[in-house]
């Protein structure tokens, strides 16, 4: 069993500091809980930007520079950014940071009906972005929030816009998405293509279940503000807090932690410079 690679998300689209004070916004603030996560245990940071006057979701190319920038100068972790449509649902939104020429980037293979709006991921907007990653040599992490999104990814790799082994994230628990149930782990588990490693991000009171789970079947696991606000119920974490829990679970199971260089190798991914 490989060991577990453990994804920080820490901020997403959605947390605001009135939600919750520990939710980083700005880059320095990214950058910073990036650090702490880093030496809690995470070897993978999953990255958007935030507009710095109403904490909304950002496109802009300059934040995003400033994340990468830092997270660079100041870890090992692996970069990953999104290219989620919660900012901007157009192709020329959500294609620019990928010149940033992070290691990963995320890449959703299907719409989604969340509560009040539609994720929607057109065919042809997943194959332009795709192009995008393998130009610029940026490993796509599939972003799975229902089963058909997986033949989805591997249409990908019959029209030569994917290469295997493929990685995929398996996003559990949300509303309108695939429930978070140990059932359906297993489900999406067994469907990938031969070869692949696989996340399971689950979403709210799903998270610390789905990641037992996955330790236990040698997936991988993430955590973070992004998915979850909470240590307990009604007790606010901080990123860090909920990357060290994961661990001290995974030490308790007996599954040893991917350091940044083992996560890269695991993954596929040639080590950075310097």
């Amino acid at each position: 069993m490989d060991k577990l690679i453990i994804t920080a998300a820490v901020t997403g689209s959605l947390p605001t500091k009135r939600i919750t004070p520990h939710v980083p916004i700005t880059p320095e603030e990214i950058v910073r809980d990036g650090i702490a996560c880093e030496k809690a245990g995470a070897s993978l940071i999953h990255l958007h930007a935030r507009n710095l006057q109403d904490e909304s979701p950002a496109t802009d190319y300059g934040l995003f520079a400033a994340i990468i920038d830092g997270i660079r100068a100041n870890t090992r972790l692996i970069t990953q950014i999104s290219t989620g449509g919660r900012a901007g649902m157009a192709y020329e939104q959500r294609c620019e940071r990928l010149r940033l020429q992070p290691e990963m980037a995320s890449l959703t293979t299907g719409s989604v009906n969340f509560p009040n709006s539609v994720y929607e991921n057109s065919p042809a907007l997943i194959e332009a972005l795709a192009a995008d990653m393998q130009r610029y040599g940026i490993k796509p992490e599939v972003e799975i929030f229902d089963v058909s999104m997986i033949s989805n990814a591997a249409a990908l790799v019959e029209k030569g816009l994917a290469v295997p082994p493929l990685h995929f994230d398996f996003v559990m628990g949300l509303k309108g998405a695939i429930p978070a149930t140990v059932e359906n782990l297993v489900h999406l588990r067994n469907s990938l293509p031969p070869g692949s490693t696989w996340t399971a991000a689950g979403i709210g009171k799903a998270q610390l279940p789905m990641t037992t789970h996955a330790i236990l079947m040698g997936g991988h696991v993430r955590v973070g503000l992004e998915d979850n606000i909470y240590f307990r119920r009604g007790d606010l974490a901080t990123n860090q807090q909920l990357v060290a829990r994961v661990v001290q679970l995974a030490q308790m199971l007996g599954r040893e932690v991917a350091t940044p260089g083992e996560a890269r190798k695991i993954l596929n991914l040639p080590e950075p410079p310097g």
